[in-house]
C-alpha cells in the first residue's frame, strides 16, 4: 500500500504541475462498507477508514465551479480494502458549498470475478475502480473548512457483471495553503 501511495502522489504531481504547496491538505474518518443501493452487498467489510490527501489549486472553471486535481489514501483499521485515488473535484460555492468528486482508485482488496462465501472481503471484480464521491462542506475559518463526504468505489460492470461496490460516509478538514 505505502508503494501504491507513493506512486499515485507521483502520478498526480506529474498530471498536475503547479508550486509545491498550492492548494490544501485534507484528512478525515470515514464509516467503512457502509450499505446503501450502491453497494449490492459491500456491507460485508467494516473499522473506519483515515483518509488523507491533497488537494491541488483551481485548474478550470466549469458552471460556476473550481476545478481542482485530488489524490488521497483510505487505510482501514480493520484490514480489510485500502485504497487510494487520483481526480478531479468541482466546488461550488464558497462559505457553504457542493463538492462533487469523480476519480479512479486503485485498492488492496479482491478482484476476483465470483462470490466466495468463505472470503470476508467484498470481491470487487477488478482492481482499478472508478471512484466518484460527494461533499457538502462549510468554510469555517480563511484557510479551514470541514465536509460531510460520500466515497463510492465500484466498476460500473465494465470488467464483468459482478460490482457490488463499496460506499464510505464520513467527514474531512481542509486545510488550505
Amino acid at each position: 500500500m505505502k508503494r501504491l501511495a507513493i506512486a499515485m502522489l507521483g502520478a498526480a504531481a506529474a498530471l498536475f504541475p503547479g508550486p509545491a504547496f498550492a492548494g490544501e491538505l485534507f484528512g478525515g474518518l470515514y464509516a467503512h462498507g457502509v450499505d446503501t443501493p450502491l453497494t449490492l452487498g459491500g456491507h460485508v467489510e467494516d473499522g473506519v477508514d483515515l483518509q488523507l490527501g491533497w488537494r491541488g489549486g483551481d485548474i478550470a472553471r466549469v458552471f460556476g465551479g473550481r476545478l481542482q486535481p485530488y489524490v488521497f489514501g483510505a487505510l482501514n483499521s480493520a484490514g480489510h480494502t485500502s485504497y487510494a485515488a487520483v481526480g478531479l473535484s468541482a466546488k461550488f460555492g464558497s462559505t457553504v458549498y457542493v463538492r462533487p468528486g469523480l476519480g479512479i482508485a486503485v485498492h488492496t482488496g479482491s478482484d476476483a470475478e465470483f462470490d466466495n462465501p468463505f472470503n470476508d472481503k467484498i470481491e470487487f471484480g477488478s482492481r482499478v475502480l472508478f471512484e466518484p464521491e460527494l461533499a457538502i462542506g462549510v468554510q469555517v475559518a480563511p484557510r479551514v473548512s470541514a465536509e460531510a463526504s460520500w466515497v463510492h468505489l465500484s466498476h460500473a460492470q465494465l470488467f464483468g457483471k459482478q460490482n457490488p461496490g463499496i460506499d464510505n460516509v464520513g467527514v474531512r478538514v481542509n486545510v488550505a495553503f
